[in-house]
């Protein structure tokens, strides 16, 4: 993918990866128009962790996120439930961008069929912006809910949804809202933004639709970094047949820290509205 003509990510349709590691499309590497990387590939911590991806651990008893299953009373546990994405096509193909249709499938039987559409643009001469929507619709013919670890009994591990993973630097990134600070205060937070930013990047989330600001965001940065919108915090989230569940956060991707008024001037152009004062 190119914006303004400059490379800046490369997405992989069709991964060859374990089963283990519930395959699926994922961008990586993203960087910087300054070129530096901020995304992350099957680190030794978490192999699963895919740059940007869209990875969820319960769809109907599914795994689509990879690595173990959290079962209620048991824990993490290896089970032989994995999932995986299948590229079905493309309705559009651009260079600073794409549409694609994608199978959600499991043992051979599809569960979902999403429309994804991620696109590039540019904000300043040092920061431009990765909007990733998708449409999620149960095509299985029964009904299916999205479930996380903190649904299955894990407090505060609702993660599953958008999902992305930065690299690890020599020592852990500051994560910020409008108006909270630290891994603990934004970890579960509803904001309209959230930041994370080192001395070498800055990457600004921002909801870009009511309902995706209603979701919850799951953040890691002291043990790994790694920031997700997630669909299934403490409830499960139906998906009814044919009818599509539309997330959609836009990503500024900056060189260099931001600091928080800054952070907030970034929110705003993603989405469109005035900063908040």
């Amino acid at each position: 993918m190119r914006c303004g003509g400059q490379p800046v990510a490369r997405y992989e349709y069709r991964p060859h990866l374990a089963r283990r590691e519930s395959p699926r499309p994922y961008l990586h590497p993203v960087r910087t128009l300054g070129g530096t990387a901020v995304t992350e590939l099957r680190p030794a911590d978490h192999v699963h962790h895919l740059g940007v991806s869209m990875a969820v651990p319960d769809v109907g008893g599914a795994n689509f996120w990879g690595g173990r299953t959290f079962v209620r009373d048991r824990g993490p546990v290896e089970l032989d439930n994995h999932g995986h994405q299948s590229h079905l096509g493309w309705p559009e193909l651009r260079e600073d961008g794409f549409t694609e249709e994608v199978a959600w499938q499991r043992d051979g039987r599809r569960l979902l069929t999403e429309r994804r559409t991620v696109t590039a643009r540019a904000l300043e001469a040092d920061c431009w912006a990765l909007d990733f929507t998708t449409e999620l619709t149960n095509v299985c013919g029964e009904e299916l809910s999205v479930g996380s670890p903190a649904t299955n009994g894990r407090p505060g591990a609702g993660y599953g949804g958008f999902f992305w993973r930065p690299p690890v630097g020599p020592r852990p990134p500051e994560v910020f809202t409008e108006d909270a600070e630290g891994e603990e205060a934004v970890h579960g937070s509803r904001a309209p933004w959230l930041a994370m930013a080192t001395d070498a990047w800055t990457l600004v989330f921002a909801g870009a639709t009511e309902d995706t600001r209603r979701d919850r965001w799951f953040v890691r940065a002291a043990e790994y970094p790694g920031v997700g919108s997630a669909l299934a915090w403490d409830r499960r989230l139906p998906l009814p047949a044919g009818r599509p569940v539309v997330r959609r956060v836009v990503t500024g991707v900056a060189d260099g820290r931001l600091e928080r008024a800054a952070a907030a001037e970034v929110a705003a152009r993603l989405t469109g509205k005035e900063a908040a004062r």
